[in-house]
């Protein structure tokens, strides 16, 4: 599947959309490969997960059951962990925790992180203006996007070579 074929698919869940019942670890895992499979340089492991736990930088699972905020705090750490360092991993997560509600963020990163690949894949002329408001911070995400779907378009780009 060329990268064109596997961007255009390429749709993260809605907030809404993402499991709530609770997900044990590896069930976790399983369900953010998926997520994350048209990227293929993308990795998730069971232990990365338990150390963004043990760091602080996503919420404690209750009773070893991860949640729809879990879930979506983890999409998001997985493509930025891509590009940022862990301290600023740290504050970026710090910035959207003090900003938005996880809701509003996930789901403004999942729009973003769709926009921002079709752009860089060729799949359209320009990037489309996502949400209502251009606030310091959203250019921030921007950028974090847009630096991780540069690296992915590279590493496809030599993959496929």
């Amino acid at each position: 599947m060329s990268a064109d074929e596997v961007n255009e698919k390429f749709n993260l869940p809605p907030y809404q959309e993402l499991p709530d019942m609770g997900l044990y670890l590896n069930q976790v895992v399983t369900y953010l490969q998926k997520c994350v499979a048209p990227f293929p340089s993308v990795k998730v492991t069971s232990s990365m997960v338990s150390n963004y736990v043990k760091h602080q930088l996503v919420t404690r699972p209750q009773k070893k059951l991860y949640r729809r905020e879990q879930i979506a705090q983890l999409l998001f750490i997985v493509v930025a962990k891509n590009v940022l360092e862990q301290s600023n991993l740290y504050k970026a997560i710090q910035i959207q925790r003090e900003s938005y509600q996880t809701r509003v963020a996930y789901n403004y990163f999942a729009e973003e992180l769709g926009n921002v690949s079709r752009y860089v894949f060729g799949q359209q002329d320009q990037l489309e203006r996502v949400g209502h408001e251009q606030t310091k911070q959203k250019q921030m995400l921007r950028n974090v996007i847009m630096a991780f779907a540069y690296r992915e378009y590279l590493y496809q780009f030599f993959e496929g070579q």
